[in-house]
Formats: structure tokens, sequence, C-alpha cells
């Protein structure tokens, strides 16, 4: 049976692991230093942040509803309130091998920086979709970790919090422009998912499950090709530059204008057929979408 632990401070994290605690909203990890003493299966949920690195480890890890072993090189971060599941009976010497950033909100409550966490979407992702990192990308990286590092060992100061809230954000804008890369260098693989999606929501309308089942979700796109939607959203936004929810409009509009023009129904039995609710809420976004109503688009066509 898993031991369920949900640490809401800094310190119930320095106290499990059993490290040194230098600040009380944040702490970095050197796992190579984690005590005998943690043992697993453990479910750990966190009231904060945590972006974990990890060069090698042979622990099954779940997070969210997906299981992974971390390869070479390997980047998550975990927004708090996620599950994090380790199955193994102990912590083995291989896996002491990287490091994890630790930090609560309330270190960046204040900042402009905590209005800039929404943005970093990769947040949310499933432990599958773990950023790897290049030997350049993983020291840029490391040089923000022993600049924060660094910082915590000083004596606190009214320029401690700025200096570390930066270099924090400083190592989240490199995770953005390294997911960037790795969208670019998986471009087939995304490819394939574009074609998935396609072959998805054509079914789907084809099908007409729209008239029992409303609109194609974000989620149920994100499900049918085991990605989560904020990975999903984030793939489809650099391949086509719309978003998943954009993505699913596109379609919808499509398929609305090829029917206003071939066929007589009424725009009610459109909006139906597509999966809307209300008739209006398809013609606002018709117009939105084309400039035109959906029998202004008829009558010029």
């Amino acid at each position: 049976m898993s031991l369920s632990i949900h640490l809401k401070s800094i310190a119930d994290l320095s106290l499990l692991m059993n490290v040194k605690e230098h600040h009380p909203l944040i702490t970095v990890v050197d796992f190579s230093l984690i005590g005998e003493h943690v043992q697993t299966p453990m479910r750990i949920t966190t009231d904060f942040y945590s972006v974990m690195y990890k060069n090698y480890c042979n622990t099954n890890i779940t997070y969210g509803r997906k299981s992974i072993d971390f390869n070479d090189g390997s980047l998550i971060c975990i927004a708090p309130n996620q599950v994090i599941t380790i199955e193994n009976e102990s912590v083995t010497p291989e896996m002491r091998n990287g490091w994890g950033l630790f930090f609560h909100p309330d270190l960046i409550r204040t900042t402009s920086l905590n209005n800039k966490m929404k943005d970093y979407t990769f947040f949310s992702y499933e432990i599958s979709e773990a950023l790897h990192l290049s030997e350049k990308e993983k020291q840029l990286l490391n040089e923000c970790i022993l600049r924060i590092q660094s910082e915590l060992k000083e004596n606190i100061d009214d320029f401690s919090q700025n200096i570390i809230v930066s270099t924090i954000e400083l190592f989240l804008n490199y995770c953005v422009r390294f997911y960037g890369r790795q969208f670019i260098t998986r471009k087939a693989n995304n490819r394939d998912v574009l074609v998935k999606i396609d072959v998805i929501l054509k079914d789907f309308f084809t099908s007409k499950s729209g008239i029992n089942c409303g609109l194609p979700t974000v989620k149920f796109l994100a499900d049918a090709v085991n990605l989560s939607p904020g990975y999903l959203g984030d793939l489809l936004k650099k391949e086509t530059g719309l978003n998943a929810q954009e993505h699913i409009h596109q379609m919808v509009i499509d398929l609305a204008k090829n029917t206003l023009v071939q066929t007589n129904q009424s725009v009610s039995e459109i909006a139906f057929q597509l999966g809307f609710e209300y008739p209006q809420y398809f013609s606002r976004l018709f117009k939105q979408k084309t400039g035109k109503t959906p029998l202004e688009f008829r009558n010029l066509n």
C-alpha cells in the first residue's frame, strides 16, 4: 500500500529528505544527499512548485495518469497539488543523480513572476512530455541552479528575494526556449499528431457525434492522442499558429461553410449537427471567424 504524503512547506520537504533548509520558501536538493530512510511506494502532493532534473533513474514514477523512466538529461516541472507516485520499494544509489528546485508560491506572490506563471504551460505537461536537455542546455540550467544555491547560502537581505526570483524566471525562460527547440526537433512526430487530430475531428463530425456529445473539447483531443492538454496546445501553436481550441473552431467553421453552400439545411440544423447547444453561439462564432453571419455567407456563395 502506498504511503500518501502532502508537503505543505519547504520545511516539510527538507524533513522528508533529511536535507538542510536555508530558506523557508525555496530549496535546491542534491538528490545524491537524500537519506537512506526515504522509502517507497509513496504518493506525494505539495503546495509548491517542483522542478526536477535526473540523469538516471530505474524507479517507476507516475505523474498524472502516465508512468515513465527518466532518460539521460530529463527535466520535469510540476505545479502545486499534482500527484507524484513512486513505486519502487526503496530509493537506490543509482537514482541519486540529479537535483530538484522547489519553491513555494509565496516566494513569488508579490513579484511580476507570479502573473507570468500561467504562461509556463509545461508545468501542466505529463512526465512523458519531459524536457530532454542537450549538454549545452544542461549547463545553462545548472548555472542558474548554482546561482540560486550560492544566494541561499548568503545571509538573507533586502536583495535576496529579487536575485533569487529573477534567476528562477531566467531558468523558466530557458525552459521555454528549450521546449521550443524540442518541438522543432520532433517535427516528424508532431506531423503525425496533426494528421491524427484531423482524422479524429473529421470522424467525430462525420458520425454526427456532436448531436449527442456537443463540441469536441481540448481534453477529448488530448486524450485521443495520449498527450496532456497543455502540451497538445503548445504543439499545435508551434506547428499551425493555432492553439487546440482554435484548431477545433477552424474545423467547425470549415465544415459549416461546406454545409451552408452544399445543402439547404437551416442554420439551426447545422448548429445542432455540429454540437452547438444554442444556434446563436454558432452564429456568433461563425461571424467572429469569417466576418459574416452564416446566412450572409450562404447568400454570397
